[in-house]
């Protein structure tokens, strides 16, 4: 079901506002606004400004006021990608979080980050796993091996898929 289709008489629905909120390590890490832009029941799509305060270089990329993220966030996947672009509209990338499935109720979507994250250039040159490091230290290989293997096989499989060069496709 798209949020933003038209009803039987030609109308578009507004966007609905939904709150993002990323937890780890069983804390709210942050909890932002965000337009709730499709939800079939497995997959949701949801748009928002940069809600970090002034600006995050990693060095590859800024993430900095005006930045838009149309986000993706699926209840059977162990991973939500975001697509980054500028305030102008160009592609910055994709930012991919390995997370538990999402948990979507009325008003907000919630994702366990676990650590992982993977980041692809728009032009795909650059594809890098980044905190393995605070993977290892948070434990999860010892408090729940399976959820660590999820975690695990999600970073390789989007890390295949952005190396092969079609991940736009990963969205749909």
């Amino acid at each position: 079901m798209s949020v933003n289709s038209a009803d039987p008489s030609g109308r578009f629905e507004a966007p609905k506002t939904v709150d993002v909120v990323l937890v780890k390590a069983g804390r709210t890490k942050i909890r932002y606004p965000a337009d709730l832009l499709h939800d079939d029941g497995t997959h949701v799509v949801v748009r928002a400004a940069w809600a970090g305060a002034g600006v995050r270089d990693f060095g590859f990329v800024r993430f900095e006021p005006g930045d838009v993220f149309t986000e993706h966030y699926w209840r059977d996947r162990w991973y939500s990608v975001k697509e980054v672009r500028t305030s102008e509209g160009a592609l910055k990338g994709w930012y991919c979080d390995i997370a538990r499935p999402a948990d979507v109720a009325p008003g907000e979507v919630v994702c366990e980050d676990l650590d992982l994250d993977l980041w692809r250039s728009a032009d795909g040159r650059t594809v890098v796993r980044l905190d393995e490091d605070e993977f290892a230290a948070s434990g999860l290989e010892t408090t729940d091996p399976q959820a660590a293997s999820a975690a695990r096989a999600a970073l390789d499989e989007l890390e295949r898929i952005a190396h092969e060069g079609d991940f736009e496709a990963l969205l749909t």
